[in-house]
Formats: C-alpha cells, structure tokens, sequence
C-alpha cells in the first residue's frame, strides 16, 4: 500500500479522500481484517521483506485537443504491470487547461507542447500509478499556471510527485519510508548540470528516508541516442548532462536507485555498489506524442526489488511495444529486454546487468 507521508493542500487532500474513500491515506476496513493486515506487515518487516518498485519512461496521454478515445482502458494492456508497492513515471508533459504556452510564440515554426486534461490524472491513478516525476522539459509547457495545475490535478487523484525545485518527496511503501527526487538539466527542476547541489539534495534526501530513489531526465534524443556515452550530452543545443557521471554522484551520495528518462529510446543498465541505474526507460505511453519508428517503438517496465537498506535484490524487465498512434502493450518477443540486455553489455563493461530470457536481471 503506497501512502503519502507528506503533508498535501487541504483542497488536494479533500480531493484525495473523496476519491479514495478514507481518512488516512487507508482504505477503512473492518477490526478484524485490519488486524490480520497489520499482523501480515508485522511479518514482512520481521522477515525482511524487500520494497517493491515499478518504473516506467516518459509517459503522456495526447496532446489536447489529440486525446485517446477511451482514456479510461488507454493504459489496460499493462496495467498488470502496474502494481507494485510504488509505481514510478516520468510524465512527460502537463495536466492543465491552460492553453498558452510561453514556448510556443508567434514565430514558432515547430513546437511541442504537450498537455492533457487534469482530469486525465484519475486516469494514470487507475492504471496503478502512484508517483510521477516533473523534472522534464516539458512540465513547465504551459508555464507556471500550467505546471501548478498539474501537480494540484495529481494530488487530488492520490497521486505524488517529485521533480520541483529543491523538492524530496518522502513517502511510506512496504513498510518503510523512500525519498525520490527527480533531476533535469531546466530551471524549474533540482539542477542535472550543478553537480555540488544535487549531491547536497540527495544527501539530505538521505537523511530523511532509507531508500533514497533519484529520477534524472539526461541525455540526447532519438534513434541514434541508445547508448550511454559516459560523456556530456547535448541536444537541440541544449547540455542534457553527463548521465553516467551523475548516476554515479548521486549513488555515492546515497541514492539507492537511478531511474532515467528523456533519450526516447532505452538504455542499458548496471549495478553500480550493489545499486541498479537504469539509464533510460525509453517511451512508455504517448498518444500522437512522440515519434514511434523503429527503436522508439520499443519499451519496458522495469520492477526492482530492494532491501530495508536500499540493496538491488532481484528486478525484472517486461517488455513493452507501443502500437498505433502510442499505446503500450506487453511485447511476447520481449524486444526490450533484450535490448537493454545488449545496451548494458556494450557500453557499461563489468557493471552491466545481465538478462535472462524470462526477463529477469541477474548482477553481471
């Protein structure tokens, strides 16, 4: 059960228990089954039951007035693979009504803009998620209104987020308390170019939680952008940040896992000091938004397994297609896994996970 920890709006707070039906960030249940629920945590603690996590790449849902259909089945294919004790994604764009973006000016000959209704929150909730990152370029499409009306729309759905400006989201899963904080090389996140500040930002992240989970939205986009280079990125002239060199700050800082998003295309992994980083997760979902040819295609949801002290105990990769105009479905050839399998071993040398066939994640 995934519960925020950290003190919301009253009016996202309203909105959370109305959705939810519950007064304390738990649904009520009778004494008895309350009692046989609290006895099974009693259990898993004392065993020393691992924490559960899910994690997706960028994810979006249309671009407004382009939107799906069905929203409400958008996300059915997978959702069985949504359920973990915490959910991860990057959402890659905005939940808001505001219509004018700063981005998109009168002489814009091409510009990408992403947002979708706030009501497309409960959407993502119902499709397991339970934490989205906005530390991406495009949280802030629609401004500063745009930006605030999505995070109110995710809080009101029960679902947190992380990725604002010196932001550490605590939250409770599996009985334990985990700290995220996401990363983007843009103003209006935790910075993925200052590296003295982001290791102060992890480290008290660290302080304040025995899981420390750290989401960096780094390096060039597209195709030909599969491979962790080891080097500064740039895009679009922009610098997207050294991913390598920051994954491993932020581990020696007291990250306990990396999840990465932003290149569109997935790349490899590796157990660095017993910790997974897992350098881009590619597209999970995007209906019309992002380019779908060839690798860009191709997917995963990578579940991990960690200790009370934020180990890497086991993972497992399951691989993702997205289909028609964006929409994720489970793979039977298992192509991202595979991928990610040989993008690890190509580029991060004796650090590089291993992949079984049944997608499991093997230490190298």
């Amino acid at each position: 059960m995934f519960r925020p920890l950290r003190l919301a709006p009253v009016a996202a707070l309203l909105g959370a228990l109305a959705l939810a039906g519950c007064i304390d960030g738990t649904t009520r249940t009778p004494p008895e089954a309350a009692g046989t629920r609290q006895a099974h945590e009693r259990h898993r603690r004392a065993a020393g039951a691992t924490t559960t996590i899910a994690a997706v790449g960028d994810t979006a849902m249309g671009v407004t007035p382009t939107l799906p259909p069905d929203p409400a089945s958008y996300f059915a294919p997978v959702e069985s693979e949504l359920k973990e004790d915490v959910v991860f994604g990057n959402l890659e764009g905005t939940l808001t009504d505001v219509s004018e973006s700063p981005k998109c000016g009168p002489e814009s000959s091409e510009c990408f803009a992403f947002r979708a209704p706030p009501e497309y929150a409960a959407y993502l909730a119902g499709a397991g998620f339970t934490l989205m990152s906005n530390a991406n370029n495009h949280s802030f499409d629609f401004g500063e209104a745009g930006e605030e009306e999505t995070v109110r729309a995710l809080h009101k759905a029960g679902i947190e987020q992380t990725g604002l400006p010196e932001e550490i989201t605590v939250v409770g899963a599996g009985g334990r308390k985990l700290a995220f904080v996401g990363f983007s090389p843009y103003s209006n996140a935790p910075s993925l170019t200052d590296p003295d500040a982001a290791e102060d930002l992890v480290q008290r992240a660290d302080r304040k939680a025995g899981i420390v989970v750290v989401a960096i939205h780094a390096g060039a986009e597209g195709s030909d952008a599969q491979h962790v280079t080891g080097g500064e990125e740039e895009y679009l002239g922009e610098d997207r940040g050294n991913a390598e060199a920051f994954a491993h700050m932020a581990v020696d800082a007291g990250a306990d896992l990396v999840l990465g998003s932003g290149p569109h295309v997935l790349r490899g992994m590796e157990l660095y000091r017993g910790r997974l980083i897992a350098y881009s997760l590619g597209n999970f979902a995007g209906y019309h938004n992002f380019g779908l040819d060839g690798v860009l295609a191709d997917s995963a949801v990578l579940h991990v397994h960690l200790s009370a002290k934020g180990a890497f105990r086991s993972g497992r990769i399951a691989s993702v297609l997205l289909v028609d105009a964006g929409m994720p479905e489970p793979d039977p050839a298992a192509t991202g896994a595979r991928l990610i399998a040989e993008l690890s071993r190509d580029d991060l040398g004796s650090r590089a996970i291993r992949v079984t066939p049944a997608g499991r994640i093997a230490p190298p």
